[in-house]
């Protein structure tokens, strides 16, 4: 499907045609890391010059894909500690400064994990989880970050994430590019103004553009020095606390449900709600992505539909407030060498609406080269690297005032509960894809891709009986209209993160309010 627009300005999705948009990757008797990185290739070839890789459909071999489903994989909430959090301060800055620690901390898989491809979603799938996580405790100390409970680990040196990953500069192509910049302010006013300070490992800017021809000889020609393997987050942590530390194990924990539905197949589109009704605390929005391969990186943007990430709060101090988060670009980089890192360049703008004041902060994250300046009613300035430690003042202190925002070297992603299989309805991810997944994981490849084939063949078959009866698929769980970027839940959707949140836990729960 692709975006259309009647003249009432309403958007719209409407089917393309599957075939001219197909491109697909012969599987190799390969099946170890060089031949999974040919494939790569292949497929990055065969993308030069498509205006948007999102909007084809890729059929990739089971030897590609993670064990792990798009829906499960893409969310922000890999610290759902923080994003409970966001309702805890009546002080309208402090809530702008939670914000700030959800949106650096949505992104931990980028930090510490892998670049990889997950099974592309079918029409119709839908995935639903939750967290029980240790509220976070706050210090005395006027300013401090809040103190968490799980899933941490010593903080890295500052060394450690001052040079582009991979850490061997002398085997990343990238490795001459100028260290980005990148300004964090709040302030009060509508105007956007940065103040630059050094973000190592984040260019401002991919690199440059290179000729298909010469691209396709670099490629070639460094085949043998390819490798998948992250050489930073390959290596072991041990963390701090696991799941049950000692002094907080019988605390009572907040309990986070998460519901997503894929409502399109061509261009791929999800929609997603979490919600933390004890906090008052939700976030939503669509999930849409364009892509396309420029120069040696891959560059990965918002779609036209997917128009931020919306946090809202239902009650307690930010009653009515509205809080959006904006897409940077991404880009992923280390085509060359096989060993893939993800950089974030232009900006993030969080905007607060429905303050109950009248004082709707901003904070603009900025990923530039080069800073930039204007005039702005200032309350905060931050600075920093979004792979470690980010700091901030106010801006009636001096620069000895730093404090810690968030320091993201610390931080690993809390895993989320699901319920058995045996529980789990035919279209949820992991029931969808269980046959897939055991496949991969045993390493059998040939019978993973039976399976996936079956899968993506039903999809074309469910398509083909649509368009025989001149029906239009309708989504179970959020209503088909997205044009305003919040997507709206049917009560079929409301019913399935009631039956979440009534989920048999292994921790006592502070009580769950109905959710309206």
């Amino acid at each position: 499907m692709a975006p259309n627009v009647d003249s009432a300005g309403n958007s719209h999705v409407e089917p393309v045609d599957e075939e001219t948009a197909a491109v697909s990757v012969p599987d190799t008797s390969d099946t170890g890391e060089s031949g999974k990185l040919k494939m790569i290739v292949q497929l990055v070839k065969k993308c030069l010059g498509v205006k948007d890789i999102a909007s084809m459909r890729l059929s990739l071999p089971a030897s590609l894909l993670e064990p792990i489903p798009n829906l499960e994989y893409w969310q922000y909430l890999d610290r759902p500690d923080l994003f409970a959090a966001i309702n805890d301060s009546e002080d309208p800055l402090e809530r702008m400064l939670a914000v700030l620690r959800f949106t650096f901390s949505k992104d931990l898989k980028f930090i510490h994990g892998k670049v990889c491809k997950p099974y592309n979603s079918v029409l119709g799938e839908h995935f639903r989880a939750h967290w029980d996580v240790i509220p976070v405790a706050y210090t005395s100390e006027p300013g401090q970050p809040p103190v968490q409970h799980l899933y941490l680990a010593p903080a890295a040196a500052e060394s450690v994430y001052s040079t582009l990953t991979p850490l061997d500069t002398a085997r990343s192509e990238t490795a001459s590019v100028k260290s980005g910049k990148s300004g964090l302010s709040v302030q009060s006013s509508a105007s956007v103004t940065s103040r630059g300070t050094s973000v190592p490992g984040t260019p401002g800017k991919s690199t440059p553009a290179t000729s298909p021809e010469l691209f396709e000889t670099q490629l070639d020609a460094e085949m043998s020095n390819l490798n998948l393997a992250n050489d930073e987050s390959s290596e072991p942590v041990e963390l701090i606390e696991a799941d049950e530390p000692p002094l907080t194990a019988e605390r009572p924990r907040v309990r986070i449900a998460y519901l997503t539905e894929q409502i399109s197949h061509h261009p791929p589109i999800s929609t997603f709600l979490a919600t933390c009704p004890s906090k008052h605390v939700e976030l939503t929005g669509v999930d849409q992505i364009s892509a396309k391969v420029s120069g040696t990186t891959v560059r990965v943007m918002p779609g036209s539909l997917n128009k931020g990430i919306f946090a809202r709060l239902t009650g307690g101090p930010g009653e009515g407030e509205i809080y959006r988060i904006t897409h940077p670009i991404a880009a992923v980089n280390g085509i060359l060498r096989g060993s893939f890192y993800v950089t974030f360049c232009e900006s993030t703008i969080i905007t607060c609406t429905g303050a109950k004041n009248g004082q709707n902060l901003r904070a603009v994250i900025e990923y530039k080269e080069e800073s930039w300046l204007g005039k702005a009613h200032f309350l905060s300035t931050f600075n920093g690297s979004w792979r470690h430690l980010i700091k901030w003042k106010r801006v009636d202190e001096d620069d000895s005032a730093y404090k810690h925002l968030i320091d993201l070297s610390q931080l690993h992603g809390i895993p989320k509960a699901c319920r058995p299989l045996e529980k789990q309805l035919p279209t949820e991810s992991r029931k969808l894809w269980e046959n897939v997944t055991s496949k991969l994981l045993s390493k059998e490849y040939s019978e993973a891709n039976k399976h996936k084939q079956a899968i993506e063949q039903k999809q074309r078959d469910d398509a083909a009986e649509r368009k025989r009866k001149g029906q239009q698929f309708v989504p179970v769980y959020f209503e088909s209209n997205i044009d305003s970027g919040i997507p709206v839940i049917t009560p079929e959707g409301r019913r399935a993160l009631e039956e979440e949140l009534k989920e048999e836990g292994s921790h006592p729960l502070e009580p769950i309010p109905t959710i309206g």
